[in-house]
């Protein structure tokens, strides 16, 4: 755990954070604002980009933390092949019947249900130098603080752990803020084929 004056914390998730990962992945699904208004299902952002990873990743799954509840989250795979699988075996199956006759109505949903019905592969030459992946979100009221890069470094410092020769992550084409961000701690560019993403390779 890292602390801080301020009394926030970074702590690795637990299952009791579930709710607070739907909520945050939710809360700022609109290019890190409040996504409630684009998706009738309140959990569909989280089945995607949050809970699966700390289901199936826990020990690259960290929370910031504000006492007990957590306002933001850092998560990671060091192997997507790996990861991609392991949810095609054991969490879409499942998702998909929970969404099951679901009919879009908001404005984001039907983006939502096609990434369940068939969820995108990475390219080999993105994994062939950057096997790992992440996503970082920070409640808005805590966004700008410091914290990200403190987050971020704690996901980086256990991929490193782990072996991993890169990590990358997407971002939102329209998330100019957040492209910036990547840049100043260290990230490279390396969008192609219409994606913004973002690349970090490990020297050692």
């Amino acid at each position: 755990m890292i602390p801080a004056p301020s009394g926030l914390s970074i702590r690795p998730a637990v299952d009791t954070d579930i709710d607070a990962l739907f909520e945050i992945c939710l809360r700022t699904a609109a290019d890190g604002t409040d996504g409630s208004a684009l998706f009738s299902d309140p959990r569909l952002p989280g089945y995607i980009w949050s809970v699966p990873y700390a289901r199936f990743e826990p020990d690259f799954a960290f929370v910031l933390a504000d006492g007990a509840r957590a306002i933001g989250y850092v998560i990671g795979t060091p192997d997507t092949e790996a990861f991609d699988r392991r949810l095609a075996a054991d969490w879409w199956p499942d998702i998909r019947a929970k969404v099951a006759g679901m009919v879009p109505t908001r404005p984001r949903d039907a983006m939502a249900l096609s990434r369940i019905a068939s969820p995108e592969a990475s390219e080999p030459w993105l994994l062939a130098e950057y096997p790992a992946h992440m996503h970082i979100n920070i409640l808005p009221d805590a966004q700008s603080s410091g914290w990200g890069k403190r987050m971020i470094e704690t996901e980086l410092a256990a991929l490193k752990a782990h072996g991993v020769a890169g990590v990358h992550l997407g971002v939102s084409p329209a998330n100019d803020r957040a492209k910036g961000f990547y840049r100043h701690i260290g990230f490279e560019d390396i969008s192609r084929d219409g994606h913004v993403l973002f690349g970090m390779k490990f020297r050692t």
